[in-house]
């Protein structure tokens, strides 16, 4: 039998709390009525208008609206003075209702969707006002909304270039999909998609056509959803129970959708110890909570028993949650039936959930993996699985977020970044499984300095992570919430570390394509494009520019340490005109032959470097040999681009800068030297130094084997050492003993006696205070043993004078002399002892000069 807690057919909101005010209750009521009556309020295909408006923009997320809006307003806001009571009249309650619309299409274009649902709002207030009206609880002049101001009006102004709407979309998709209210899969009675006005307070809600590849999927945004069965067979149920309507032609489920307020009913908490509403399914469903359709129908249950509990058994609450129960239990035994076959997706795609067996290993939705990279196979794309499924044609694939490296992003020339250090981006790409070339692993930069992750194989490559790249204005974002940027299936799961013994100190670097930076760029040219390479793949490389730092921009970290002051550049000097076989370049600008590289056999003929001279088009073959197969492709990760066409290997080990003497302006080189077009002049540009030494990564360098590796030369962490240039040969000079100057030993000499005499001077100071100490504690003992024994005879003659007293009158005068007379025999006696015992020690010490001892006299025969 249902507990009887409700008089009426809905839970009241308490008012045990609520202080005087002077409006009537039936207004507090009507002004509960009208703000309930927006919230359910849902267009003909189902869409909720008030969703963009149920609380306060995210000062965060959008700064500028705070600083057109001056008075912020939101549902919930309105929802929480009615129930404090704080409004002193109704008409201040319908100024705060029409601020809602007003403040909506004073920010945004009257296109976007934000604009269109502040219409709806304020047409459904009036007319909610107006029955009000009607029933004669408020008059005509309070219901009239007040006039808050000019709207403005936007004539032929175009909307936001879509780039820009789908590059604010890219950087909140993330952070949105932890918003548990903003749910993609919210349908309507009818079991079709609500349709998504735009984001709050946005200006556009158009898409980039660009989003799209040429097969039709979609490569930015989160990729779509793939449902595992059981996970359809849910979303089912929960469309399902969805669709009843009452008589009054109400969605039943109206009554189930959020827990009531705790401030508002805390008696409903006190009595329902385990509560539960449809968003909460909702968002156990999206984050994979359950793990049995059995565990999910448990929580629709309890969502509808808690509603029968609390409520009376003939109230609407009740039998909705009756009829609504029913409906659930139907749903499950309707989808318990059919076959898992009968949820594949429209395109065949059948959800693997368990993960990928592929090469030995298991991959999984949340793994970091490293897939081909067409441009350049030295350089794979780190990326993250987030779906794992079968293809039609029974070929395993996977839907992995692509991550980029510095080097092929579009930033400032001054830009630093951490090494390793890669970019989140919004490319979400289907690869099959023989893409994928092995794991590695991504951290967020706030835990990279503190450890490193426990029980990863040998030799996998670590990254770092900071931030977010938009590839559409080329800005970074800073990750705040890691979990943002993670599966759904693995936001609640940490992964063990190996702390180190005391947090490492991250340094950031320059640009590794810094030198790209020319010197007539400017701050007002357009940013630059990276080059593109092969279909689907990354840029092979991106570009620098010199335009304002954006205000999410970080300043460059200072030089560490400073470097050290640069020469003037001396004026350029106008020389006259030579004869050219007179003059020989400064820097020979002759081809080089094509060095060896660490790469595989690759295409690089369509890159051409970025720099101010011509270079003619060479087609030298690398000598270096094929990369072996393996179950694993071994990943190289080399350098950008330098003078030869190939990619230059990472992590170049220090190396000895060269110097370049830069040519007198003026003076073109001969045509007949050069055999191509003179080099344009350039006044400061500086070449990046060629790189001559450097090592292979981690996983390249363990895939040699060791007794290889021992051969040649290595550095102090054992990987081997390649050389682009073959060894210098230098003359050792003769060789010059070690030593040290005259004056340094001198001054050392010096230096240890001053050590010496302060050392002996701090010993005697010691040695007299010791002395002194030690005195001053003799004498002390002395005047103490001297007062313990005056202290001592006169306690002995007080208590022989008390004794003398006690005994006056108990003894006689006979016993009195006895006594007298003992005392003095015994006085006599000890007397004679001490007097035999000096004569004794006087004959000892008498020296006869004979052969006997003073001790051998008898001391009997001494009268």
């Amino acid at each position: 039998m249902a507990s009887a807690k409700s008089p009426s057919s809905t839970p009241v909101p308490t008012t045990e709390h609520a202080s005087e005010s002077q409006i009537p209750e039936a207004q507090w009521k009507a002004m509960l009525k009208v703000l309930n009556a927006i919230y359910d309020y849902r267009t003909d295909d189902g869409f909720d208008p008030s969703k963009l408006f149920q609380r306060k923009v995210n000062k965060r997320v959008i700064p500028e609206y705070y600083d057109t809006i001056k008075e912020p307003m939101a549902l919930s806001t309105i929802k929480q003075k009615i129930q404090r009571k704080e409004y002193q009249s109704f008409a201040e309650y319908v100024r705060d209702f029409a601020l809602i619309p007003h403040n909506a299409q004073v920010f945004n274009l009257p296109e976007s969707g934000a604009f269109q649902d502040a219409l709806v709002i304020k047409e459904q207030l009036e007319k909610q006002l107006h029955m009000l009206v009607a029933q004669g609880l408020i008059t005509q002049e309070v219901a009239t909304l007040p006039d808050l101001g000019e709207i403005p009006t936007y004539e032929n102004v175009p909307l936001a270039e879509p780039a820009e709407a789908d590059a604010q979309d890219e950087e909140s998709s993330d952070e949105d999909a932890e918003d548990d209210d903003d749910e993609d899969g919210d349908e309507d009675e009818d079991g079709r998609k609500k349709k998504r006005r735009g984001p709050r307070a946005s200006t556009s809600i158009s898409k980039r056509d660009a989003g799209d590849d040429a097969d039709g999927k979609r490569a930015r945004g989160r990729p779509p959803k793939l449902l595992t069965p059981m996970e359809a067979r849910m979303q089912t149920i929960l469309k399902g129970i969805r669709k009843p309507k009452d008589k009054a032609g109400q969605l039943m489920i109206k009554h189930f959708d959020r827990l009531p307020d705790k401030t508002a009913m805390p008696e409903y908490y006190a009595e329902i110890k385990n509560p539960m509403a449809y968003d909460q399914l909702k968002r156990k469903v999206k984050r994979k909570k359950y793990k049995t359709l059995e565990d999910f129908m448990a929580d629709v249950n309890l969502m509808f028993n808690n509603a029968k509990q609390y409520n009376q058994d003939d109230s609407h609450i009740y039998k909705d949650a009756v009829a609504l129960q029913v409906e659930a239990g139907k749903l499950y035994d309707q989808e318990r039936a059919k076959p898992d076959d009968a949820f594949a997706d429209d395109e065949g795609k059948v959800p693997l959930p368990n993960g990928i067996l592929h090469n030995g290993e298991l991959y999984k939705v949340g793994d970091w993996v490293h897939i081909q990279n067409p441009n350049d196979l030295t350089k794979p794309i780190p990326a993250q699985i987030y779906r794992t499924y079968k293809a039609p044609g029974g070929q395993s694939m996977v839907n992995v977020c692509w991550y980029y490296r510095p080097e092929q992003t579009v930033h400032r020339f001054d830009k630093h970044f951490f090494p390793n250090e890669l970019v989140k981006t919004g490319r979400y790409r289907d690869h099959t499984m023989d893409e994928v070339e092995g794991k590695c692993f991504i951290m967020f930069y706030t835990r990279y300095f503190k450890g490193r992750p426990r029980n990863i194989a040998e030799g996998t490559e670590i990254y770092v992570c900071q931030s977010r790249y938009n590839e559409t204005l080329h800005q970074f974002n800073t990750i705040k919430t890691w979990a943002s940027c993670l599966p759904d299936e693995v936001r609640d799961k940490d992964y063990e570390m190996d702390l180190f013994d005391h947090p490492r100190k991250m340094k950031k670097h320059p640009s590794p394509i810094a030198y790209l930076i020319k010197d007539e760029q400017k701050e007002t040219d357009e940013l630059p494009k990276p080059q593109w390479g092969a279909e689907g793949a990354p840029p092979k490389v991106g570009a620098v520019h010199r335009r304002p730092r954006n205000e999410k921009d970080s300043p460059p970290p200072e030089p560490t340490p400073p470097p050290p002051p640069k020469m003037p550049t001396p004026p350029p000097r106008q020389i006259p005109p030579t004869p050219q076989h007179s003059y020989t370049p400064a820097m020979p600008q002759q081809p080089q032959p094509a060095r060896p590289q660490p790469t595989g056999n690759m295409s690089m003929q369509n890159y051409t470097p970025a720099r101010p001279q011509q270079w003619p088009a060479l087609a030298a073959p690398s000598p270096a040999p094929q990369r072996p197969p393996s179950a694993t492709p071994v990943s190289y990760a080399p350098a950008t681009p330098q003078q030869a066409p190939a990619a230059m290997p990472p992590r170049p080990i220090p190396q000895v800068q060269p110097s370049y003497q830069q040519a007198p302006q003026g003076i073109p080189p001969p045509p007949s030297a050069t055999g191509y077009p003179p080099r344009p002049p350039t006044a400061n540009y500086r070449e990046p130094p060629p790189v001559e030494v450097y090592t292979l990564p981690d996983a390249a360098n363990l895939s040699i084997p060791p007794e290889v590796r021992e051969q040649y030369q290595r550095d102090e962490f054992g990987r081997v050492l390649f050389f682009t240039v073959p060894p210098v040969t230098v003359e050792q000079p003769a060789e010059v003993p070690r030593g040290h100057s005259v004056r340094y030993l001198a001054a050392k000499a010096r230096r240890a006696e001053l050590i010496e005499k302060r050392k002996k001077e701090r010993e005697a100071q010691k040695e007299a205070e010791e002395r002194v100490t030690k005195k001053a504690r003799i004498e002390e003992t002395r005047e103490m043993a001297t007062t313990v024994g005056e202290m001592k005879r006169k306690a002995l003659q007080l208590l022989e004078k008390q004794l003398a007293a006690s005994l006056v009158g108990e003894i006689g005068d006979q016993e009195l002399n006895a006594i007298s007379a003992a005392q003095e025999a015994e006085f006599e006696r000890k007397k004679a002892q001490q007097e035999n015992k000096e004569k004794r020690t006087a004959m000892r010490s008498i020296k006869l000069g004979s052969d006997f001892f003073a001790d051998d006299w008898d001391s009997r025969l001494v009268q």
